[in-house]
């Protein structure tokens, strides 16, 4: 294999869901072994379950530094952390020994990629339930990720067949969403998409802020948020130069931005975005966490408990994740990150 393949690491997610699963599958593929070197993070034993049960031609071979792997056909490097043996956890169940897995796993994807060992990291998923059961004080992946390279709000970005989506909210309720679509903080969430834009390297165009009411408001007869806070932030950004427009209705923003009339699209709240992406593909809607020092793609499904440990679970998500990883992981090494610039 291409020795200036990117490198990229695959914490496994919690070993009971399809993460340890779709990451061994996905490696099968020749086009995720054409764009990258991967490197899975998980426990051995784990993974040699899952070759039982798949029957993929595939040996393990246990390294330390993912630079020692050996990447090549027929051998899956595993950065083995044991944790989690197949003795102490079932398939489809939560558990704090599956959830304290899945966090260390995480943990050393990212002080890897930090040390500069590795490039990036395509993330596997976790279960919410189990990482509270074993304590860990982060409700997911982007709170993690926060936490472990010290920045305070990371930024998601979801990528699906061009059309590209940040999120002014994320896990809050609904009833809470009006009061965060705030003028000020609608100003600084463009200003720091566009710096990920920017060191994604596809920072060329116009972004779309999506309206929040039906309609955008029509003129304040569905909701004011749009005339108090939505407008007076734009007006404010294009006088700075920056290149955004809105608010323009949900029910139509998506599709122009697929067909590109905007780079990208600034949905107000969760489902307002992941319902756009993942109607328009689901398998191949792609997160991206950005505003680190270190470049995180990942799947955007579940655990699946529902078929973990069948051998059934599509792998396609998680090939998706590895070649998005690998596809910016040089214009993102060559605008890196700094806190708090």
């Amino acid at each position: 294999m291409d020795d200036s393949l990117p490198l990229i690491l695959v914490p496994a997610g919690d070993p009971a869901g399809i993460g340890p699963e779709i990451a061994v599958k996905a490696y099968m593929w020749e086009e995720v072994r054409n764009s990258a070197r991967v490197a899975v993070i998980a426990d051995s034993r784990v993974i040699q379950r899952i070759l039982d049960i798949t029957r993929l031609p595939l040996i393990i071979k246990s390294i330390i530094d993912p630079q020692d792997g050996v990447y090549e056909k027929g051998t899956l490097n595993i950065i083995d952390i044991p944790n989690a043996s197949p003795d102490t956890f079932s398939f489809g169940k939560t558990s704090a020994i599956c959830g304290a897995a899945a966090y260390q796993y995480i943990e050393k994807g990212v002080n890897l990629t930090l040390a500069g060992r590795a490039d990036a990291i395509a993330t596997a998923p976790l279960n919410k339930e189990s990482l509270k059961a074993a304590g860990i004080p982060y409700i997911g992946h982007t709170e993690i990720l926060g936490h472990l390279t010290n920045v305070s709000d990371p930024l998601t970005m979801f990528e699906v067949n061009g059309l590209r989506i940040f999120f002014l909210t994320r896990h809050v309720p609904l009833r809470m969403v009006s009061s965060l679509v705030t003028k000020e903080r609608i100003k600084e969430y463009i200003i720091r998409c566009r710096a990920m834009l920017q060191q994604l390297g596809t920072a060329d165009g116009t972004m779309a802020i999506a309206g929040l009411n039906p309609h955008s408001g029509e003129h304040g007869l569905f909701g004011d948020e749009e005339m108090r806070e939505i407008i007076p932030a734009i007006k404010e950004l294009t006088a700075q130069g920056i290149q955004v427009e809105g608010p323009i209705g949900a029910d139509s923003v998506f599709h122009l931005a697929k067909i590109g009339r905007y780079n990208s699209v600034l949905s107000l709240y969760h489902d307002q975005g992941h319902i756009a992406a993942k109607t328009l593909d689901f398998e191949r809607t792609i997160s991206v966490t950005g505003g680190m020092p270190i470049l995180r793609t990942s799947v955007d499904h579940g655990t699946a408990f529902d078929i973990a440990g069948t051998g059934s679970a599509s792998e396609i998500s998680m090939i998706e994740a590895i070649k998005t990883a690998a596809k910016y992981v040089r214009s993102f090494s060559a605008n890196r990150f700094i806190p708090g610039k």
